[in-house]
């Protein structure tokens, strides 16, 4: 299946936004793109001006525009929402892409209850939930009411209660549950709201990227998906989105998760 036909049933035009500009981040502006279904990309993450965005913009597969947003601070979210609704730019489709699981000298996963700490629980949960709530709440209700579109985030199964079985990586695992929990309130009130509105979580398997790299020892070689498979797979599994699906919890094989 081609990226043309994976956006095939999202409207023609209008703006798609992806937030964070990393490895699947990346990769999904480069398809969506590629796929000529928007009239523009929007790329916003804490560095615009960094290497990764530059080549995207370079690349001139589609529009691209990169803009500055800092998720952690509400008023540079209200700010991206300004500036698109200046532009008069028509949302269709919303991807929350960034995240952390650890950052080398200052956090990373706790294996036990004595590894807790209140400022890497704080921190992984601002990132993880707290961030997309703020996008869905600045941009949310600026999705078209009756078009079909597309508000996704990207979560992790290890976020699921009732797929825990090994425990450990508390700050991770409850940072993803949060935001499932946060989607699925989103998806209750756009569907009142928007009903043209779909909101997911997506699973975007174990990819080859600095988040996954220094756990990737334990998993099959043929488990590890790279970022370029991942997103492709992330975008078919948008492409079959129906509105009866808003509010759920999909892997990137389109396999529903449970919460």
């Amino acid at each position: 299946m081609t990226t043309e036909n994976r956006l095939r049933s999202l409207p023609s035009g209008g703006t798609a936004i992806v937030l964070g500009a990393g490895g699947i981040g990346a990769e999904l502006v480069r398809q969506i793109g590629a796929s000529g279904r928007f009239d523009s990309t929007v790329v916003a993450s804490r560095s615009p001006d960094s290497a990764t965005v530059e080549a995207l913009v370079a690349e001139g597969r589609g529009s691209v525009v990169a803009s500055a947003v800092d998720v952690l601070q509400e008023q540079s979210v209200a700010g991206l929402a300004a500036r698109l609704a200046d532009a008069q730019a028509q949302i269709r489709l919303v991807i929350c892409a960034f995240g952390i699981l650890h950052e080398p000298g200052r956090t990373s996963p706790e294996r036990r209850l004595e590894d807790l700490s209140q400022d890497n629980l704080a921190r992984i949960i601002a990132v993880n939930a707290i961030g997309p709530a703020l996008v869905a709440r600045h941009l949310g209700p600026m999705l078209p009411r009756r078009e079909r579109s597309v508000f996704a985030a990207i979560s992790a199964r290890v976020g699921s209660i009732g797929d825990n079985r090994l425990g450990g990586w508390y700050a991770y695992r409850a940072s993803k549950a949060a935001l499932n929990q946060l989607l699925r309130c989103t998806a209750i009130e756009l569907k009142r709201r928007a009903p043209g509105a779909i909101v997911v979580a997506l699973h975007p398997g174990t990819v080859d990227t600095s988040l996954s790299k220094p756990f990737q020892s334990g998993v099959p070689e043929e488990q590890l998906l790279s970022s370029d498979y991942s997103a492709r797979r992330l975008l078919s599994v948008i492409d079959r989105l129906a509105p009866d699906d808003s509010g759920g919890f999909y892997a990137w094989d389109g396999s529903q998760i449970p919460w």
